[in-house]
């Protein structure tokens, strides 16, 4: 009976294991230099596998506090910027902040800068935003398998942030001082 009890638990841990390797969202970052100075993010990078991501019944769906996603998945999405950003009248500091994205209307995503930089990810404070600002909407020619998030100099003091996942485009342009 020991012997049963010990090969189903062996088999119980494997499977478990082989589940938790399969949906693994890796450690990812973007960095861009604007106006001689470094913004950073800091995020995990989930995969579809053939699951709806967005709108109602939806994986994000079933987070705490939906409809605000914190960008990313495992502990927060984090935002480090060596320069005095202005994202579409957003003024953000230089300084250490977290991101999120209020996607309750999947095709007019809100993003979120909040001062608070101590939360695992899912502890949404809205009362530590320090702002809010549309994104521009957008769809790709194919479905988006790896979430990536991309930070990119439009030349001079501007730059653009984009998300990509499932069957969105979401971005905002900011400048840099």
């Amino acid at each position: 009976m020991t012997k049963f009890v010990l090969i189903c638990a062996t088999l119980a841990i494997t499977a478990a294991m082989g589940f938790a390797q399969k949906y693994r969202s890796p450690a990812a970052d973007t960095t861009v230099t604007i106006a001689g100075k470094a913004i950073t993010i800091k995020y995990s990078a989930p995969s579809v596998h053939a699951r709806q991501i967005f709108g109602d019944g939806g994986l994000i769906s079933h987070d705490p506090h939906y409809p605000v996603w914190r960008a990313g998945a495992n502990s927060a999405t984090a935002l480090h910027t060596d320069a005095e950003l202005d994202i579409q009248g957003l003024k953000v500091p230089p300084g250490d902040y977290t991101l999120f994205v209020n996607v309750a209307d999947p095709d007019h995503w809100e993003f979120i800068v909040s001062k608070d930089t101590k939360e695992w990810g899912l502890a949404y404070k809205d009362n530590m935003d320090l702002g809010r600002v549309k994104m521009e909407m957008s769809k790709p020619p194919a479905l988006i398998e790896t979430y990536k998030m991309t930070l990119s100099s439009d030349g001079g003091s501007s730059g653009k942030l984009q998300l990509e996942w499932e069957n969105h485009i979401a971005s905002v342009s900011f400048t840099a001082k």
